[in-house]
């Protein structure tokens, strides 16, 4: 969209986001430290330097107090106020609590960390990069009588600032859309077409800087600099060659997840191939011979090259769409025509953390449409959570499953999608106004800085 039109509705989605998602959101945000003196800074209470044990308050997505300092030998009350699950842990020391549901708390022993400073963070995918990371300082020796502050119920009291929690969230949605470096989702034109017809396509491996949301950039792992990686589209009867060159500091594959192929191209190191080495490369072979709706990604080491930035879009023909046919309360005319099509890739930890698309609220895209479109959105979860997907107004009609067409297209108001699972909705738009479009677990986004991560909107005229 140029940049004048983000311009131009920005006030009008913030003012009805806020009207949308206001109250849910203030309820879901975190915790906010009160300003006790005006000073327009926030106060970290819970820790002294001289204690040999502190309270730590884990929330979404925070840790309270973010820098701690204890004695050494000392102990750490740990408890979940936030309302889903998250653990407390030192970086790279055996040192962490267990998985902790709300409102359960859990002693950590500090043991023989020897003094010095350690970073903490939670370790459930994508609460780190969400803000739940934090330092913990080890003082030379554990001071007598326990936790200086008061250890009272297990936990650090807090002040509900409301007013800060509802600046954060209407200054958050005010910058909406935030402008950031780089697209993904780009689609890739063949290379070269060999003279049997076979369409190569060449896909590089590489470390590259992504914006995510504005000012956080981070060091992604991507095909050819992009997250989502560049989008393959083909027509049912292509030949296909797929050639990987690995720039990356670290072996693995490329599996086509979704696609029918020869065992020897499923991409599996090292059981169907070896593995692609750092500088080499590996040609991938498949035939188009049916419909499809597929992703791209790394299998060896997945669990990090995923979330970090690692997953691609594949279409094979197009979907088959009911016409003429009344689903719920929909009439799909039997000239149905789709006005555009939206790959929605969903991610939720590594360094890209909750968003669409490779980008978090406010530097989501915003979609628009005129009243009368159909709209056909196709929808990806490459993270390691569910992703209950709402569009605010808009009846989502279910017609394809994982790129295959259901016999009994179903209407929905919001559609749940696993990881690995793809979705393929229709969507009539029928009315005007700026509309959120989101995942409905409220954590995955809103946050004590108020809303990012996994929202974008609907604006039409």
């Amino acid at each position: 969209m140029a940049n004048d039109a983000r311009t131009s509705f920005s006030t009008v989605i913030s003012s009805v986001l806020a009207v949308l998602l206001g109250t849910a959101g203030i309820v879901a945000l975190g915790v906010v430290l009160a300003d006790d003196d005006g000073d327009g800074e926030v106060a970290a209470g819970g820790s002294d330097g001289g204690a040999g044990g502190s309270s730590v308050s884990l929330s979404e997505f925070t840790i309270d107090p973010a820098d701690l300092s204890v004695g050494a030998g000392g102990t750490l009350s740990v408890t979940n106020d936030g309302s889903v699950e998250h653990n407390f842990a030192v970086e790279d020391e055996e040192v962490r609590t267990p998985n902790l549901a709300s409102g359960e708390s859990a002693d950590l022993e500090l043991g023989d960390l020897a003094p010095g400073d350690y970073t903490v963070l939670c370790e459930i995918p994508g609460h780190a990069d969400a803000g739940m990371r934090g330092t913990l300082s080890i003082t030379g020796a554990p001071a007598a009588g326990g936790d200086a502050a008061g250890e009272h119920d297990g936990h650090t009291p807090t002040t509900m600032d409301y007013q800060a929690m509802t600046d954060a969230m209407l200054a958050s949605i005010a910058s909406f859309p935030a402008t950031t470096e780089g697209t993904g989702n780009q689609v890739l034109e063949p290379t070269e077409v060999l003279a049997d017809g076979t369409k190569v396509f060449d896909l590089n491996m590489e470390l590259g800087d992504w914006e995510v949301e504005p000012g956080n950039v981070v060091e992604a792992w991507t095909f050819n600099g992009m997250v989502p990686g560049p989008s393959i589209h083909l027509e049912i009867g292509d030949r296909v060659q797929l050639r990987v060159h690995n720039d990356l500091p670290i072996a693995t594959d490329v599996h086509l997840h979704g696609l029918n192929v020869e065992n020897q191209f499923d991409g599996v190191a090292p059981i169907t191939q070896d593995l692609i080495e750092p500088g080499a490369d590996f040609t991938y072979e498949y035939v188009a011979d049916e419909q499809a709706v597929a992703m791209y990604h790394p299998h060896a080491h997945g669990h990090m090259l995923l979330p970090n930035g690692m997953f691609g879009t594949i279409f094979v023909g197009d979907v088959r769409l009911p016409r003429g046919q009344t689903i719920g309360l929909e009439e799909v005319p039997a000239d149905l025509q789709v006005s555009q099509e939206i790959p929605m890739v969903l991610n939720d930890a590594g360094v890209i953390g909750y968003s669409l698309n490779g980008k978090s609220f406010p530097a989501t895209q915003p979609y628009t449409a005129s009243v009368g479109d159909w709209v056909l959105i196709h929808y990806y979860n490459e993270g390691t959570q569910i992703h209950p997907m709402h569009l605010h107004q808009f009846d989502q009609i279910v017609v394809a499953k994982d790129g295959y067409p259901i016999d009994a297209p179903y209407t929905v108001d919001t559609l749940n999608v696993a990881p690995g699972e793809r979705y393929s909705v229709l969507v009539n738009i029928d009315r005007p106004g700026v509309w959120v479009w989101h995942c409905h677990i409220l954590n995955h986004v809103e946050r004590e800085e108020g809303m990012f991560g996994m929202v974008t909107a609907f604006v039409v005229e």
